[in-house]
């Protein structure tokens, strides 16, 4: 979800744009660049090439954006980076951290602010002219970066740096920056000669290419694909869910019908609620089977050709597999400590699904629906279960939960924990890209101080890629002069009626506590490299998921989850129900994840030779005995996190690996005397877990905080699973 630092791998000009799904972590360089002087006339009138201008410390302008500059921006961008590159490669001083990494650092200031656009235009506004201009740039770009990461005179000069007695002298940040540049290259390709070093970037490009096909296919079927029902199908629907779906339909046109849209903000509640069995087995085919239409837009072919292309590319590298060569620098180190976690946990998983498939087809034969509960009816009953053994509603607990209120909540807890204060900007300060956008001025409570920005983009809309994610337009450095932070959220609620709150479930406000625990990361860095911004998969959603801990706390529900009709505070004993209802439907939560997780691993640890997309997916799944009742979060031919970008490629299982880390450290506010609002615990999660960023090894920080290295007893714990007999 965030954008490029640099363009030093073809991977990397996907990752960066990738989604919660997608890189959260990943940041931009210095806005300001030293070599602005060396843009053409032509480039200076090009608005995506321009250095951001207005208040705090410049702002992208995205009132004056035009696709009509995308193409030349990246042509003169490109051209700009390479003399860069070319200048510190031929420079005939010996290579030290100041004139090769330093410089590094500083290249590509003009790439940056272009990604900060494109990424705009990719993921909150995109269009068929958009996705046409995209189709073009992917190769280019490809090409592009990999001409750089096959620089061997820059890669020498790297090198000679990493290996030289300067580097002992260097600060734990600079030596770190300094390993991430070297690793960087040496695990993309910098060390190949000849044939394989050309065959390295054709299979670059070719991937850049279908990775881009693969997500606009996926956008094509969402866009494409609505539900339109009429008013005597709307039995068992809330209020609020019928609202919006009729203003869906309105603005597409469908005046007098209700729009059940192909993205998950829509179907979930629709599943949930309609008592219309054959509908609900639509929208739920029509939502899973994204990308798997036996049409234009199908992407089993595409899966096949990325998978059979990334092995051939590792194979290069010296490597048995893709999972193998991607998780070497993560946390787990190979796919094998990856995998394991997921069986410590699956067994738990799988039956507690049992469990409550049984309490589901117990209501089902009690109301005499002659039915065999089936994937379409899960969410529909799992709500019939939650009422009778929680006595819970969760439209009740809606009505409790209002976007605007939600917002506050989360500005309180920044507050507390970061010491931040948010103010609105107004309106016409700073430009926004549409009207729903909204600006906030991020400031220190105790001195004032300007922090940076956080922009709002929350609800859904056609061109909007579905999801939530969170990313930034600046990080904050200081290694080229301060730079401040533009940081974003963005999700894809569907709006209330004009003049009514926004209400969403229970799960997507934690979403939305996730999604600002990203943010905060961003906000609160303190480094001084951008390199220090690039993230570990298997870590970066840690800090995200940790915050939606916070949704939960008394200060929270007490003051900011109040009813959006009456103001009043939402009754003890509903929370109450809630809470005791925290583990309710654990099982479908955990499995539908873990499958995704797991196929993920099974997708880049097999021999791509042996896969057939069409049939890989359920013969593995049968092996794992996967629940019939439940499908897999991201079926294989729209799994974005894995097939549109590099991103999550053999790494989607990171966010169990950040929920054992989450769970973990959440126990540690559990033992504090002040609970979740800790001073003392507090501090040392805003100095270790936020502000370091990649500063500091994950696992390193992780022990700084905690003491110790996680332990997954207290992810079982936190999901009322058993615990495994072998204990990590």
């Amino acid at each position: 979800m965030g954008k490029l630092k640099t363009s030093l791998t073809a991977l990397a000009v996907v990752v960066a744009l990738s989604a919660c799904s997608e890189q959260k972590t990943t940041s931009s360089p210095s806005a300001e660049s030293e070599n602005a002087s060396s843009t053409s006339q032509a480039g200076e009138n090009n608005i995506l090439l321009q250095a951001f201008k207005g208040p705090y410390g410049g702002v992208p302008a995205f009132d004056k954006m035009s696709l009509s500059d995308l193409e030349p921006a990246f042509e003169k961008a490109m051209a700009i980076n390479l003399k860069e590159i070319e200048a510190i490669a031929n420079n005939p001083a010996p290579p030290t951290f100041e004139n090769v990494i330093v410089a590094l650092e500083k290249a590509g200031a003009e790439l940056s602010r272009i990604y900060t656009y494109y990424g705009i235009w990719r993921s909150n506004k995109s269009s068929p002219e958009f996705r046409e201009i995209q189709g073009k740039l992917s190769p280019k770009l490809s090409a592009f970066s990999t001409k750089i990461i096959q620089n061997e005179k820059l890669f020498s000069r790297v090198k000679a740096v990493y290996e030289s007695d300067e580097m002992k002298q260097l600060t734990p940040e600079e030596q770190r920056v300094t390993w991430m540049r070297y690793n960087r290259f040496a695990r993309n390709g910098a060390t190949l000669d000849g044939e394989a070093k050309k065959r390295y970037a054709e299979i670059n490009q070719e991937l850049a290419t279908l990775h881009t096909q693969f997500s606009n296919n996926v956008l094509a079927d969402e866009e494409n694909y609505v539900t339109y029902i009429t008013e005597d199908q709307l039995d068992g629907l809330p209020a609020s869910f019928v609202t919006a779906a009729k203003a869906a339909a309105d603005a597409r046109g469908e005046s007098g019908k209700y729009a059940i849209t192909n993205t998950r903000s829509s179907m979930d509640p629709f599943l949930t609620y309609s008592t219309n069995r054959e509908l609900r087995e639509k929208v739920w085919r029509t939502y899973y089977n994204r990308g798997d239409n036996g049409d234009t837009f199908d992407n089993n072919d595409i899966i096949k050709r990325i998978l059979t292309l990334r092995d051939e590319r590792v194979a290069l590298l010296g490597y048995d597999n893709y999972a193998q060569w991607r998780l070497e620098d993560r946390m787990a180190k190979n796919p094998e400590n990856a995998m394991d976690l997921m069986m410590k946990v699956w067994p738990a998983a799988i039956a507690r699904v049992e469990e409550e498939v049984a309490d589901m087809q117990a209501i089902a034969d009690a109301e005499g629906a002659d039915i065999t509960i089936a994937p379409w009816d899960y969410r529909f009953y799992a709500e019939k279960v939650r009422q009778a053994k929680y006595d819970l509603d969760s439209n009740e607990v809606k009505q409790y939960l209002q976007l605007g209120k939600l917002r506050e909540a989360m500005f309180y807890v920044a507050g507390r924990l970061f010491n931040f204060n948010f103010t609105p900007v107004e309106a016409g300060k700073v430009p926004v890209f549409h009207e729903d956008v909204k600006v906030w001025e991020v400031t220190d409570k105790t001195s004032g101080e300007h922090i940076g920005l956080w922009y709002l983009d929350p609800f859904a809309r056609k061109g909007k890629r579905s999801g939530a994610w969170a990313t930034t337009y600046r990080s904050y450095t200081t290694f080229d002069g301060k730079k401040t932070v533009l940081s974003s959220n963005n999700s894809n609620f569907v709006k209330g009626a004009e003049g009514e709150a926004t209400l969403i479930s229970w799960d997507d406000a934690e979403t939305y506590f996730h999604e600002f625990g990203h943010a905060l990361h961003f906000l609160s860095a303190n480094v001084k490299y951008p390199s220090s911004h690039s993230g570990v998969r298997d870590y970066t959603e840690f800090q995200s998921q940790l915050l939606e801990r916070w949704l939960t706390t008394d200060e929270v529900i007490n003051q900011f989850l109040v009813h959006h009709e009456t103001g009043e505070p939402i009754p003890a004993q509903l929370v109450e129900k809630i809470k005791k209802a925290s583990t309710f439907n654990e099982g479908f939560k955990t499995t539908e994840y873990m499958a995704s997780a797991i196929m993920d691993l099974k997708y880049h640890t097999t021999d791509p030779s042996k896969i057939d997309p069409d049939t890989f997916e359920r013969e593995q799944l049968e092996q794992l005995d996967m629940p019939e009742e439940i499908v897999m979060r991201h079926r294989s031919p729209h799994f974005g996190h894995v097939f549109s970008s590099e991103g999550y490629a053999a790494a989607y299982y990171g966010y169990m690996w950040a929920e054992v880390l989450t769970a973990d450290a959440a126990e540690a506010f559990m033992e504090a005397p002040g609970g979740f609002y800790d001073e003392e615990v507090g501090e040392r999660l805003v100095k270790y877990l936020f502000s370091v960023r990649n500063a500091m090894d994950p696992a390193e920080a992780y022990r700084r905080f905690r003491g110790r290295d996680a332990k997954v007893d207290a992810l079982m714990r936190d999901r009322g699973f058993p615990l495994p007999e072998n204990k990590n």
